[in-house]
């Protein structure tokens, strides 16, 4: 997810597409946010590991 946020953000920045930098930078967040959950152990939507 964090990869997928990132390929977007930048073809965003680079076409000037806001939308693409807006979704990228939404999944970015939320791809950082399940990586840090994760790794302190806490489980996301009842499972261990989100992916």
């Amino acid at each position: 997810m964090i990869v997928i946020g990132v390929i977007l953000l930048l073809i965003g920045l680079l076409t000037g597409i806001g939308l693409l930098s807006a979704v990228g930078a939404v999944l970015l967040v939320v791809g950082a946010v399940l990586w840090i959950l994760g790794a302190i152990g806490h489980q996301v939507g009842g499972r261990p590991h989100y992916y």
